[in-house]
């Protein structure tokens, strides 16, 4: 699986404190699901989608495309 989390957030220059914090999360949260270390539940994909304007399928590297089909 091709979990574009961490592609995101270096692309649009977020830290993953400041990711952490506008999501209220923490780091570790997030530093795991970047390196797969613990998988996404579906209302955390959804938070993450939702902040990067991305679908599901995008972020999960199920497609290609980043914006609407």
């Amino acid at each position: 699986m091709k979990f574009r989390l961490k592609e995101l957030r270096k692309k649009r220059k977020i830290s993953q404190l400041k990711l952490a914090m506008d999501l209220g999360m923490n780091q570790n949260s997030i530093s795991r699901y970047e390196n797969l270390e613990r998988e996404a539940d579906y209302k955390t994909l959804i938070k993450f989608a939702d902040y990067f304007q991305v679908s599901i399928d995008y972020l999960l590297g199920r497609i290609d495309r980043e914006g609407p089909p």
